[in-house]
């Protein structure tokens, strides 16, 4: 558990789906985490923007701007660019998975996850970027 002085990390979830997005706000409530949902790519660069989250969890596919657009946008502002991106989708092929990598993301979780390696892997996100 996190200590009380510690400043809680916040992380800013964008996914058109409403349930994946409550979902992970609880998984990611109850280990100490600041939680944002955003239900489109345009809503999650405003967010981004205004918020200025500590680790973004990207879904790549959503109606209008989707989750390739909205990464490239983000790592072309000079206000985003540093935000860590992680994609967060269903899309499991590997050239998938390559160009996300590549693209910038940080890591690439495919659903369905388990709330253990949600946690797991945010925690060794963060681990790696101290």
């Amino acid at each position: 558990m996190k200590q009380k002085d510690e400043k809680l990390k916040k992380i800013l979830i964008i996914d058109d789906d409403e349930d994946i997005i409550s979902l992970i706000r609880i998984i990611l409530e109850n280990e100490n985490y600041t939680v944002i949902g955003a239900l489109s790519g345009d809503e999650g660069i405003k967010y981004a923007l205004k918020e200025k989250p500590d680790l973004i969890l990207l879904d790549i596919m959503m109606p209008g701007t989707d989750g390739w657009e909205v990464m490239k946008m983000l790592h072309t502002d000079e206000k985003t660019r540093k935000i860590p991106v992680a994609m967060l989708t269903c899309k499991t092929d590997v050239r998938d998975k390559l160009t996300g990598l590549q693209e910038g993301a940080i890591d690439y979780i495919t659903k369905p996850f388990s709330p253990e390696e949600l946690i797991t892997r945010v925690n060794k996100i963060f681990k790696i970027l101290t």
